[in-house]
């Protein structure tokens, strides 16, 4: 029986696509919500979830931080995509015609250059590929969405212009997720080049002078790379704040353990949230193109 994935969104979004191309032979089961997608995996109703943790672009998906520590998840693989939003309007829709733009918050702000260049109004919804599915439904020739050019195959839109986000470069990271125990699920491989290992993990310090300063030097002292420090609200107590660190290596690793041997003593509580395999971005495979044009305006 194939393992099954669950991700946020419809048929189309880049998390479904990111979840196709690194784990062609499970099973992909769609959530509107990341809340339901996490509470899924706890009451072992799927077996894993793909989540996006980080845009290069955006930065941070805050509410999947929180939704780590509150469901106590554990993160047993990270996958990279290279992201190329489209612009997608129903067939045939007249190009000086177009008012408003549908997407992800997330992707409305890669492309932020674009929906200001052109004039659009942008209007948040849950996901790209309900955007693209939101436009189709109600037919509106005003109406556009920015998502992936397979949810214009998906939802019979038109692709007005692509590679539309601000940077090009333009990568999504994601976790695979797990309950944790002895019994949870066994991921499934993914044939890559091995780039070494990364631990994530969540703490909170005393609220006294050079907590923080103090907690960072343990890793300092072993020569543990720290490749990112996010901070959020922490929900109870009011105005305290966890920290989310991602260290270079694994948590067996020798200097890596003694690190967190040492950190643990200067934290009132420390998660190992997982250690899993560096992720190399991959790039979606080019599909035949219905139309190309760099601009919804004529010159």
């Amino acid at each position: 029986m194939a393992i099954s994935i669950g991700y946020q969104g419809e048929p189309g979004a880049y998390s479904e696509e990111a979840l196709h191309l690194n784990y062609p032979q499970a099973q992909p089961q769609a959530f509107q919500t990341l809340r339901h997608t996490f509470h899924r995996v706890a009451d072992q109703s799927i077996d894993l979830a793909l989540v996006p943790i980080e845009n290069s672009q955006a930065g941070s998906v805050l509410e999947t931080y929180d939704l780590l520590l509150e469901y106590r998840v554990l993160v047993v693989g990270e996958i990279a995509l290279q992201v190329d939003h489209c612009l997608l309007a129903l067939p045939a829709s007249p190009r000086g015609g177009h008012k408003r733009v549908l997407s992800h918050p997330q992707a409305l702000a890669q492309c932020e250059a674009f929906v200001v260049r052109e004039g659009l109004e942008a209007i948040p919804v849950y996901d790209t590929a309900g955007a693209a599915r939101q436009v189709q439904r109600e037919g509106r020739a005003d109406q556009t969405a920015i998502a992936s050019r397979r949810a214009a195959e998906l939802y019979g839109l038109e692709v007005v212009a692509e590679r539309i986000q601000t940077v090009q470069e333009n990568i999504t990271r994601f976790f695979l997720i797990s309950r944790r125990g002895p019994h949870r699920p066994k991921p499934p491989t993914v044939k890559r080049k091995r780039l070494g290992w990364k631990t994530s993990l969540v703490c909170a310090v005393r609220n006294e002078p050079a907590a923080l300063h103090s907690l960072l030097g343990c890793f300092k002292t072993y020569g543990v790379n720290l490749s990112k420090l996010e901070s959020r609200p922490r929900r109870d107590p009011a105005w305290e704040y966890v920290f989310y660190l991602d260290l270079d290596g694994r948590r067996s690793d020798k200097p890596v353990a003694a690190a967190l041997r040492d950190a643990r003593r200067l934290t009132t509580f420390l998660q190992v949230l997982g250690t899993y395999p560096r992720a190399l971005a991959v790039a979606i495979p080019p599909r035949p193109r219905r139309r190309r044009t760099l601009s919804m305006r004529d010159d």
